[in-house]
């Protein structure tokens, strides 16, 4: 038998991955073969409560019925049509979100939270030019891609240091101080990118009033405010969208991962004048609104319910926060969107040890683990994931 034929263990996935592909992820712990609702089972028949969600993609959970019958019958219909012409779920899909949004404004879709963020940037360039006007203001620690665009208003230095120099003057500034924000924003600005909550640097939110405060800055100066609802949006924080919560209305929103449920697709949103910027010809994608694409977040929307991510979400929150452990520092996030902020950098080591206890979790900082589940999670699951983490918390300081 060949080794292309050969049974699919870890071990044999791990060294074929190892052998196939460049190095930049490393090897992953686990190798999935299938999931249904928020269980997942690896390729050797082990089962896990799946509360990372594919980085809170997996709205629906996995096989959602829903879901699958979406993308199924659409697949059987048209699954491409590319940009040369135009398809009913595309427009369903934009109109929906409009709807959603509550503000008039128009739609570009795309294929990634990158994606949809490099036309942000895009659109925002065009605005400066028009305007004579000519810096960006970032967060610090803020994540918004890794495409050399939206790197550049990525303010993590890891990730940033090999890729330089960057072709536009950002300027970043300690995400939460409107003090500083205020002091950066001046009448050179074309606009200021904020994720409403930063994801990767820790599921941080802001201070009361820092979103509203943002608005203000942008408002007195014309600069325009970007929000980065990538991994935000679609009921994550029990709402549709992160920043309706604060009652701000941005100038260009970007969504993607929770959109489409597991399927690729990203989505850049103009309001006002940010929405009418583009021309035709400036920007375009193959792929993005693609038929399929659009049918499952179509899914996706259909059949998320706010109300149990709100129950789920208070549930989870203050079963963790009743923990009486000395590894476990506190709770911090919003929604289905938190993360369990540890007393030292144990973050790996939770990971591993909750994996090994049937969960998984994501070390996203050295002292933060991230827990953003399917926003179909049951009590049940809320519990067992509860109930076990003194436990996984207990086996990681060993």
């Amino acid at each position: 038998m060949s080794e292309q034929a050969a049974p699919a263990t870890q071990p044999s996935l791990f060294d074929r991955f190892e052998r196939a592909f460049m190095p930049n992820y490393g090897v992953p712990p686990v190798a999935l073969a299938r999931g249904e609702g928020t269980r997942v089972w690896d390729v050797d028949g082990r089962e896990y409560l799946d509360f990372i969600g594919g980085i809170a993609v997996t709205s629906l959970g996995h096989a959602h019925p829903a879901l699958v019958e979406a993308v199924s019958r659409q697949v059987a219909t048209l699954a491409h049509t590319s940009n040369l012409f135009l398809h009913e779920p595309e427009v369903l899909l934009a109109e929906r979100l409009l709807g959603l949004l509550g503000s008039p404004g128009r739609v570009f879709f795309a294929n990634s939270g990158t994606e949809a963020n490099e036309a942000a940037y895009k659109l925002a360039l065009k605005y400066g030019r028009r305007h004579g006007r000519g810096h960006f203001v970032a967060a610090e620690n803020g994540f918004h891609g890794r495409t050399i665009g939206a790197l550049s208003l990525t303010g993590k230095k890891a990730i940033r240091d090999e890729f330089g120099p960057f072709p536009v003057d950002v300027r970043f500034v300690p995400y939460g101080d409107a003090g500083a924000l205020k002091e950066a924003v001046t009448g050179d600005c074309i606009a200021v990118f904020l994720e409403p909550t930063q994801g990767e640097a820790g599921v941080v939110p802001p201070p009361d009033g820092y979103l509203v405060a943002a608005r203000e800055i942008c408002d007195a100066t014309g600069a325009l405010l970007v929000a980065d609802e990538i991994q935000s949006a679609i009921g994550r924080t029990g709402h549709w969208f992160a920043h309706q919560a604060d009652g701000v209305v941005p100038d260009i929103l970007t969504l993607a991962k929770g959109l489409g449920g597991g399927l690729p697709i990203g989505a850049c949103v103009g309001f006002g004048e940010a929405g009418t910027l583009f021309a035709k010809g400036d920007h375009g994608s193959t792929f993005g609104g693609n038929p399929v694409s659009c049918a499952a977040a179509l899914a996706v929307l259909d059949n998320i319910d706010l109300d149990h991510v709100k129950r789920a979400a208070r549930r989870l929150r203050t079963g963790l926060e009743e923990i009486g452990h000395p590894l476990l520092k506190g709770v911090r996030g919003r929604g289905l969107w938190l993360a369990a902020v540890l007393a030292e950098p144990a973050a790996a080591r939770v990971q591993e040890a909750a994996a090994q206890a049937g969960f998984l979790v994501n070390a996203l900082q050295p002292d933060a683990v991230r827990l953003a589940p399917p926003l179909v999670v049951t009590a049940e699951e809320i519990d067992a994931l509860v109930s076990a983490f003194p436990t996984i918390l207990t086996e990681a300081t060993r």
